[in-house]
Order: C-alpha cells, then structure tokens, then sequence
C-alpha cells in the first residue's frame, strides 16, 4: 500500500497545473481579440488625428477655428446620411438611393418652404420615409435584392426630382428671413445648426445601437438573418425600419442643405451615396454587416471632409482628387478588415 500510494498523489497534483497552463494560454487569444476590435473601431480615429495634427503644422491656416466651422458644416450633411447608412449596412443591406433622395428632398423642402416651416420640414421627411419604406418592403417581404432595390429608386428619386423642376429649368427658394431659412443658417458660438442636429442625432443614434434591444436586433441580424430569424426577433421589421430611417435622415439633410443654400438645387447629392458608404466602411462597420459602430461612421465622414479641405488648403489640386484618396483610404480599410477579421477567428 505504501509503495503504491504515491502515485495517485502525483495524478492529483498533475491536473492542478494543466488549468494554470491553458488559461496562461487562453489570455493571448482574448488580448488579441480585444486589440483587433479596438483596431477595427476605433483606428480612424487614430489615423483622422494623425492627418489633422500633421496639417496643422504645414497649413497655418488649416488650425483655425473659422476652417473647423467651414470643414463641419460641410461634414453634416454627409454625417445625417451616413449615420442612416451605418444602420443600413450593419444589417447586412445597401441604400444607394440616399444621393438622389437627399436631392429630392432640398428640392421638396424650397418648394414647400412658401407654406412655412412646419411643410418646409416634413413633406420631405414624408416623401423621402415612405420612399425608405419602399424599399424597406421590397428587400424584406419581397426578398429582392438591396442593391438592385435601392438602385432603382436611386433612379425614381431622381426622376420625380427632375419632373418637380421641370427637367431643372425651375429652381425654388427658400423666403429669406424665414424661420426654415434660419435653420440652416443660424448657429450657436458660431458654429450652425445643422452640425448641432447631426451631434444630436448621431447621440441618439448611439444609444439606439449600443443601449437597446433595437441595437441589438440590428447586429443579429446583419451577423445572420436565419439566425435571428430562428431566436425569434422581427427580421423583416427591422430591415423595414433602417430603410425607412435611411430615407427619412437622407430627407432631413437634404432640407438642412437647402434651408442652409436658400433654394432646392437639383445637382446636388451625386455620388453622394458612395461618399456615406465610404465613411461608414472606412469608419469600421463591416460591408457584411454585423458589426459596426456609430462613433467610427462619424470619424469616417470627418477624415473625408479633411481631406477635401487639405485639398483645398493645396490650391493646385482640383476636387477630384479626393475621390482618388477616398478610393485609396477604402481600399486600405478594406484590406485591414479582412485581416482583423481573420486574426480574431484565429486567436
């Protein structure tokens, strides 16, 4: 008995180590998962202050505080339409409608303005969310494929755009001195309205995605459909949801831009839907969907504006070129999140 004894008191003392040793092994996977996310998330931030700090030192008059009023104002449009565009795109969808119905609705929003404030504000709002709605049904009842959806009424936007203007030959104004007129124009310690708006609603949009069930039906869903599907969560109503809130936010910046113009202009908002996902993909919201965040789709559309603004600041550069560094900054992100995504599936 004594001869054999030891050896069960070595067999107990064997598997104490072997926990110690894996969960040592277990905490660089989750340090590197953790360093990933951040990466994806939070590493325009790091890149939009690198570019900022580094312009503030070879352009004097980038780091002043009239350029920063000048460079948000700009941004705020763009930042109303990415932020719908983010939820889009988390559930795993596409809006390319957003460019036309932004124009759509500053082209509503001046001819409505002869009525006052209230239609001036929300007959486009209603116009551009039923358009959202449209497409919300024709993606999630119908089963029809978002891009060629959104596409189409990208081009039925745009055609009851031209058709309100008479093929553009009629431009509507917004009355001067008026309250809808204020709202673009107006500001607070100069800095104007429709920035306070786009802070606001990017607030809102916040909490929505990270402090709600809603936010989280969002990430299910774009992470898989069958599967939320399966959990019991209201698939087709939430992907009807994002694109009316798509369509409705499109609608506001649109009247924003045209309160801050004065008038409905009928070129505007081309391209503008690539310039949202642009911000969203760059801000680290995966094109899958599933994954995203409010925070970086706001980092994404400043880096954007920043750079068009340092184009400026160059003077021997036409605007072109910022889609030349818009593409390449895709392009990079892009590749990074592939990479991202493939060490966190490792670790």
């Amino acid at each position: 008995m004594n001869e054999t004894s030891p050896a069960p008191v070595a067999q107990a003392r064997a598997p104490r180590k072997t926990p110690t040793a894996a969960g040592d092994g277990a905490v660089r996977p989750v340090a590197g998962q953790r360093i990933a996310e951040l990466l994806q998330r939070q590493g325009v931030l790091a890149v939009l202050l690198t570019v900022v700090i580094v312009a503030s030192f070879i352009y004097p008059t980038f780091a002043t505080l009239d350029n920063a009023r000048g460079v948000t104002i700009q941004a705020s449009f763009l930042a109303v339409v990415a932020l719908g565009m983010t939820m889009v795109i988390i559930t795993g969808g596409i809006d390319l409608s957003v460019g036309s119905v932004f124009a759509l609705g500053g082209v509503l929003a001046a001819w409505a303005s002869q009525w006052g404030f209230l239609a001036a504000l929300f007959v486009p709002l209603l116009v551009c969310a039923a358009i959202g709605l449209l497409n919300g049904f024709l993606v999630a009842r119908a089963g029809m494929a978002p891009f060629i959806v959104t596409l189409a009424t990208l081009l039925g936007a745009r055609g009851l755009l031209l058709a309100i203007t008479d093929e553009g030959a009629t431009t509507y104004l917004v009355p001067k001195g008026s309250a809808f007129a204020e709202l673009g124009q107006g500001s607070v310690w100069g800095f104007g309205y429709p920035i306070l708006i786009a802070l606001a609603l990017f607030g809102i949009g916040g909490l929505l995605l990270q402090r709600t069930s809603f936010g989280q039906t969002l990430f299910a869903v774009g992470g898989s459909s069958d599967a939320a599907t399966l959990m019991g969560l209201p698939v087709a109503r939430t992907k009807i949801l994002v694109y009316t809130l798509s369509g409705l936010l499109a609608g506001l910046a649109g009247a924003l831009n045209a309160a801050r113009l004065s008038s409905g202009v009928t070129i505007v908002g081309v391209g503008m839907e690539l310039d949202a996902i642009s911000a969203v993909v760059i801000g680290g919201t995966l094109l899958i969907g599933g994954a995203g965040s409010i925070s970086g789709t706001l980092w994404g559309v400043l880096l954007l504006a920043v750079i068009q603004n340092l184009i400026n600041q160059i003077g021997s550069l036409n605007s072109s070129y910022q889609s030349v560094v818009s593409g390449g900054f895709l392009i990079v992100v892009v590749v990074a999140q592939r990479y991202l995504a493939r060490s966190r599936r490792t670790t």
